[in-house]
């Protein structure tokens, strides 16, 4: 009998099974699988970012005002002025008309040019990035690692007082308006009452004149309020999304199994429990991912923080439409994008996923 030969009930021996679809094995069908869904997903962000360039353009032109009006601060200007500011920025334009060249150039990667600034709404946006990855970036690792971390202990003791404490503490802080925090906060410790000094800044990123160690630790000191209002705001709602999962997973048979082997407790909890309960929070770090690189407005405006949501805030002001439009499209663009790669590292944790 050969290796590829199996016997029968009646003891013959027939010979290898004939080739066919299943003989290049599980994974081109897995592959195949992957792909499609795969291109579903791509698809469907394709579909996403289409309707946020439509809706961007007509929901920012709802501001009441007028940006060439606004641009002149109020000075007279001539009739002939405003005509000409008009036609410099493409306003004399008939609706549609504004609309497909705007359309047209975003696919091209052109967002415009700001009225205020009078430079490419890519610069603007690429000068102000590197400040919003460095307040949000950081406070999104500390805020995803504490929740995380809190979270997985929180529901392994469900029930106890730590459980308690942790879960009423990031409901609690998980309600609380983010600018209220911040102006709390700079009340406290920017400003001073009572016992407690002035520490921080009250606002901006640097303080100016410092450079090389002092200039790093400056921008520190000026990061410590704005991020801690990050964290406290965001840690919740993490914990609370790991801590629900975790707790769907620990009446599963795989787990007493692991304790019946011997296991102890932590290594349970660590190589078999928590990664089978990550999925959710996969997506909730993916969309909080979008969210760093989209910046947060409300903190970075009340903290004066030169990043994308103080230069969101400014342009709407005005209102600079080219200004506010790309920056629209961008923090919505990034929020999609994350979404889509959480969409396709789920079939990567978890197989059934796409199937």
């Amino acid at each position: 009998m050969t290796a590829d030969a199996s016997p029968t009930p009646a003891g013959k021996t027939v010979g290898p099974a004939p080739a066919g679809p299943a003989a290049h094995g599980p994974w081109a069908y897995t592959t195949a699988v992957y792909l499609r869904y795969g291109v579903g997903k791509l698809g469907g962000a394709a579909v996403s970012l289409l309707a946020v360039l439509v809706t961007g353009f007509f929901l920012f032109r709802l501001i009441p005002g007028d940006p060439v009006k606004t641009m002149t601060g109020g000075r007279p200007v001539s009739t002939e002025q405003l005509v000409a500011y008009r036609k410099e920025f493409g306003l004399d334009l008939p609706l549609w008309q504004q609309f497909t060249d705007y359309c047209g150039e975003a696919l091209t990667g052109d967002l415009g040019t700001s009225y205020q600034f009078r430079a490419p709404v890519i610069d603007k946006i690429s000068e102000a990035l590197p400040n919003t990855l460095l307040l949000t970036g950081t406070a999104f690792v500390l805020y995803t690692a504490l929740g995380i971390f809190l979270g997985t202990r929180a529901a392994w003791r469900h029930g106890r007082l730590v459980d308690r404490l942790h879960t009423g503490l990031a409901l609690t802080l998980y309600s609380v308006p983010s600018f209220w925090l911040g102006l709390l906060l700079i009340i406290v410790f920017s400003v001073g009452t009572g016992p407690i000094p002035g520490l921080f800044p009250t606002g901006g990123m640097e303080s100016g004149g410092e450079e090389g160690f002092a200039y790093v630790l400056d921008v520190a000191h000026h990061l410590i309020l704005p991020v801690v209002t990050l964290v406290a705001v965001e840690y919740g709602q993490t914990l609370l999304v790991t801590r629900s999962a975790l707790l769907d997973e620990m009446g599963s048979d795989y787990l007493t199994t692991a304790r019946a082997k011997g296991l102890r407790d932590d290594l349970v909890r660590r190589r078999h429990a928590v990664p089978n309960a990550l999925l959710p929070t996969v997506t909730l770090v993916f969309v909080n991912l979008g969210r760093t690189v989209a910046g947060v407005i409300l903190v970075e405006t009340v903290f004066s923080w030169p990043g994308l949501g103080g230069l969101f805030y400014q342009a709407l002001s005005v209102p600079d439409l080219p200004l506010v439009q790309g920056l629209f499209l961008f923090f919505a663009a990034a929020v999609i994008i994350m979404n889509t790669l959480a969409d396709l590292v789920y079939p990567l944790l978890d197989p059934r996923v796409g199937r």
